[in-house]
């Protein structure tokens, strides 16, 4: 099998011949990496990972994409007071992110275009982002030379629902409008919604291996909401983006991602169609007990806990990490073993070595 048949076949658990290996590393880890391996180098082509990532331009963390939004000439006094600073990002859905420290880069002050709006026709009448006349002409040349190359080609569609949300409201307003049934926060998600459908069929439709969806909506301990509330506002949303895309494709694979504890969510995403999950934050969820229970419906992806054992762990406590996780998921595979979430400067080389080692030298059982 080549890279990308070893990683679907591994994601619809029907066996693999060889663990796969994927990461995220922070500006000072890329930093080392290019010191160790060539200025010009790439982690994904050095280390082969068996698919690459094409981020969606829906992606709030992203700078705006000519072509994807309308000339935003619009007063931005009517949605930052005071002024956002000079040196912010603004984003495509509107959003201002202020620069934070060095270390947690990915980390920003966060400005809510929406938090000042008051009535529903106020948030009718903001300038959406209009995916519509964007030029997806890049999309099918992109994921066909990721598959000339035998890799998967996967999207990027994190923040798809629930996060685009509150970042453009503020959590505690949009939490506030959902409590009290406010017809602003069933716009604000429908139409949030609606573009994510927009988008993900075009991924479908060009081809794309893997789509990889999610919001955060789990904590350390406990979830952001109740269950109930999640399956009266998020669940049937994300089930009408997931369905939107399968049936372009009924194959396609649907990666879920939420940070945090979110146990008592994982039969909503199966039904919602949900087939792989990411992180599965071992400080936060077992991995053991999760699989067990749902091995024969979900795949999964992560496992490698960076709050614990990736930054504070051994080389060979890393190594046997790797193997416990992987010995779970059987011959049949159904997990991608790897860091639950970017590795931040804290992260001993030696023990991202010693992760690409263990995976490279784990045999999957006969």
């Amino acid at each position: 099998m080549n890279p990308r048949e070893n990683l679907l076949s591994l994601y619809r658990r029907q066996g693999y011949e060889a663990a796969p290996v994927h990461l995220n590393l922070c500006p000072k880890q890329e930093a080392a990496f290019r010191e160790k391996y060539g200025a010009q180098a790439r982690y994904d082509e050095v280390f082969e990972f068996p698919m690459r990532v094409i981020t969606d331009p829906g992606f709030p963390w992203i700078a705006e994409i000519d072509g994807f939004v309308p000339a935003r000439e619009w007063n931005r006094s009517l949605y930052y007071d005071p002024p956002i600073a000079n040196n912010a990002r603004l984003d495509i859905w509107g959003i201002a992110h202020e620069p934070g420290g060095q270390a947690t880069h990915h980390m920003t002050h966060m400005r809510h275009p929406l938090e000042r709006l008051a009535s529903l026709e106020q948030f009718q009448s903001y300038p959406w982002p209009d995916f519509e006349k964007a030029d997806w002409s890049f999309l099918v040349p992109a994921i066909d030379a990721i598959h000339a190359k035998g890799l998967a080609a996967q999207v990027w569609m994190e923040c798809t629902i629930w996060e685009i949300a509150w970042y453009m409201r503020r959590m505690d307003l949009l939490m506030t409008d959902m409590a009290l049934e406010d017809e602003k926060a069933v716009f604000l998600l429908d139409k949030i919604t609606a573009l994510a459908c927009l988008r993900i069929r075009k991924y479908a439709e060009a081809g794309a291996d893997i789509i990889a969806v999610g919001d955060d909506v789990g904590m350390q301990q406990s979830m952001m909401m109740s269950r109930d509330m999640y399956r009266a506002w998020l669940k049937p949303r994300l089930a009408r983006v997931i369905r939107t895309a399968k049936a372009v494709n009924p194959g396609l694979i649907i990666q879920y991602h939420s940070c945090g504890f979110i146990t008592p969510l994982i039969p909503d995403l199966i039904e919602a169609g949900v087939d792989v999950l990411n992180p599965v934050q071992p400080e936060c969820m077992g991995f053991a007990g999760i699989h067990a229970e749902f091995k024969t419906k979900l795949s999964f992806n992560g496992t490698l806990g960076t709050q614990t054992t990736l930054p504070f762990g051994t080389p060979a406590q890393v190594r046997q990490e790797v193997f416990r996780n992987l010995g779970i998921a059987g011959e049949r595979g159904g997990l991608l073993c790897c860091p639950t979430h970017m590795v931040e400067p804290e992260v001993p080389w030696e023990n991202i070595e010693a992760y690409l080692k263990a995976c490279r030298e784990f045999k999957p059982p006969a």
